[in-house]
């Protein structure tokens, strides 16, 4: 299974490229902190970020996610998000990474549960509020920063998906995993 992450700035259009993406016939997994988020909300918890337990409760998720999405038939998946990105938001809530997201990271990174190369979405120029994304346009720049910091520290190549036109954008990273997938076909594995 060649698993791919999509990461960047909040607000960044990593959702509606996933969307593009699942149409075009793409197996997709969410992004965890946002069903997390979502879920603490309709309990009552307005911001659950800023719990202490917020990024356990992520981690958990995305590796539930990671162990059971697993399809018949299916080659490829497309994360919205790994590990790596919950440890740029453990970063930027300024909370050291608890043992079990290092742990998680650790076991991602030995195993090479994710492809090495990660396609980093980049920011469109704003970034619009919803009740999970609560940042401003300037937050979120230096969330892009935190993010990149954290994928170059645990060994990843950034493969960069610029501001543009969202076809171009799908296409883009459609065009790089079908190279990748042949490169590696290419080569007998």
């Amino acid at each position: 299974m060649k698993r791919y992450i999509l990461t960047g700035a909040p607000g960044a259009g990593k959702t509606t490229i996933l969307h593009r993406l699942r149409a075009d016939g793409f197996d997709v997994v969410e992004e965890a902190a946002t069903a997390v988020i979502a879920h603490e909300q309709a309990g009552g918890d307005a911001e659950p970020w800023t719990r202490q337990g917020f990024v356990r409760k992520v981690v958990d998720l995305q590796r539930l996610r990671q162990m059971t999405s697993v399809t018949e038939g299916v080659t490829r998946q497309v994360y919205d998000r790994s590990p790596v990105c919950t440890h740029a938001l453990s970063t930027y809530l300024g909370r050291p990474a608890p043992a079990a997201l290092l742990a998680e990271i650790d076991r991602v990174t030995r195993d090479r549960i994710y492809e090495p190369q990660v396609f980093f979405v980049r920011n469109l120029g704003f970034c619009e509020p919803t009740a999970a994304r609560r940042i401003s346009f300037e937050e979120s720049l230096v969330f892009e920063r935190v993010h990149e910091e954290s994928y170059r520290r645990f060994g990843y190549d950034l493969v960069e998906v610029p501001a543009g036109d969202l076809a171009d954008r799908v296409a883009l990273i459609a065009d790089t995993i079908a190279r990748l997938t042949e490169d590696v076909s290419g080569r007998g594995a």
